[in-house]
């Protein structure tokens, strides 16, 4: 599914639009033509600060969160690429901490794609080498990449020689570009290692971890895994993190769930083991509970949007759109629902992914699915959700906005989850007047 952007810059919007004549309608994975766009734009990936370089399916934002946060705590400055964005482009580019400005935005682009030749250019490809463009132009102590689609053939996989690489958790996802296995989908994310860079791994189902192993080896990539060379987890009201240099007691991360204790325990095994910069104690520490990712397990604040539910209203955000994901979200909220609870579900999915698999982790919560489409993009029909989970045995009904569903919600006190996709956050967030920054 191809990324797409619109902007309230006119600026930016105008070389959006010449993006959108050049670039391909679809995904297409490849360095070639990437080669040779960064080839015409100087090689500015040549020249980038030391690279932190994080893949996987489901934790890698996370993961980039916590590395930023630290990084941040101690005083350095920092690059950061992340997609997918959620309301502006702006937020895939952090040029030295801040996010990059409408103005530089559109002449980043502009220059970009100036240089576009006869190839062609992806939409993540050109936003990629404008990244490349801004962090070559801005002085940085770090810069933080955060893979696209898969890792060996990813946009981000450029750069030749980063200071440390992590994956974190891989499942079962965009299966039409990575391989139908677990395995194969986690050896096209191993692609990122690298030889002499240490690779730092999360825990991994066996058949996943074996690939990932496989690969590395291959690649002359020292791995450090967890349950191995380093662990983390929560103890009471603290996370505990261990590896050869000892063991850490840090504040419970800001993020919600209990599966940031293995984000978190990633970041922590990366900064650690890196050997380009000095990161305190007291900077990791400050990193858990300074850490920020919208969409995750979000909780939304008073706005337009929640304004139209019931008063006393508790509505989560999250991007989930996976089993994986899905359950750990589940996990979580069960522990927050009381007895006699519905959880209302607003929920729309993209048409290339598992709905009864998602819905079936759903269904193991006491729910009501308000199905509806994801704007823009192609999502299953609000109907064929509802029905699916009609099947399943949820009370189901289909919606043509999210305020329409919101509408249905009239319990006096409600606890309502938006969910599915990304791509469905980021209308909710701009509706509830909730900007990441």
């Amino acid at each position: 599914m191809a990324d797409k952007a619109v902007s309230e810059s006119a600026g930016v919007q105008a070389q959006l639009d010449r993006l959108e004549g050049m670039a391909a309608g679809k995904d297409m994975l490849g360095h070639e033509r990437l080669a040779y766009l960064l080839a015409r734009l100087g090689h500015p990936e040549r020249a980038l600060p030391p690279v932190f370089h994080v893949a996987g399916t489901n934790g890698k934002g996370s993961t980039i969160a916590y590395l930023r946060a630290a990084l941040q705590a101690q005083g350095l400055s920092v690059h950061a690429f992340t997609s997918p964005h959620l309301v502006r482009l702006n937020e895939r580019i952090r040029l030295a901490n801040v996010l990059v400005s409408d103005t530089e935005l559109a002449q980043l682009l502009s220059d970009t794609l100036d240089a576009i030749g006869p190839e062609g250019t992806t939409f993540f490809e050109a936003t990629t080498a404008a990244a490349l463009l801004g962090f070559g132009r801005h002085p940085a102590d770090a810069c933080l990449l955060e893979v696209g689609l898969g890792g060996r053939l990813d946009a981000t996989n450029v750069v030749a020689q980063p200071a440390v690489c992590g994956i974190a958790r891989v499942d079962i996802d965009h299966q039409e570009f990575l391989g139908e296995t677990l395995a194969e989908i986690a050896a096209e994310k191993a692609g990122i290692a690298k030889p002499g860079v240490l690779l730092c791994v999360v825990a991994q189902a066996p058949d996943a971890q074996a690939a990932i192993l496989r690969v590395a080896e291959e690649r002359d990539a020292p791995v450090f895994l967890q349950g191995r060379d380093w662990d983390a987890g929560f103890d009471a009201d603290q996370l505990f993190y261990r590896d050869r240099h000892g063991a850490l007691t840090l504040p419970l991360p800001s993020l919600p769930g209990a599966h940031q204790a293995t984000n978190a325990g990633l970041a922590l095994a990366m900064l650690r083991h890196q050997q380009t910069m000095e990161v305190s104690q007291e900077a990791l520490a400050a990193a858990m509970t300074g850490a920020k990712w919208p969409a995750r397990l979000q909780r939304l604040s008073a706005g337009p949007l929640t304004g139209l539910l019931p008063e006393n209203a508790q509505v989560w955000l999250d991007g989930a759109h996976n089993v994986a994901a899905m359950k750990v979200v589940v996990e979580h909220l069960s522990g927050t629902l009381a007895q006699g609870d519905i959880l209302e579900v607003v929920f729309g999915l993209l048409s290339t992914k598992d709905a009864e698999g998602v819905l079936s982790e759903l269904a193991r919560l006491p729910c009501r699915i308000h199905a509806v489409p994801v704007p823009s993009y192609q999502s299953r029909p609000p109907e064929e959700l509802a029905a699916i989970a009609a099947g399943m045995g949820l009370e189901a009904t289909a919606n043509e906005t999210v305020e329409q569903a919101f509408a249905r919600i009239t319990d006096a006190a409600p606890k309502v989850l938006v969910i599915g996709s990304l791509y469905l956050a980021g209308p909710v967030l701009r509706a509830n007047e909730e900007f990441p920054d």
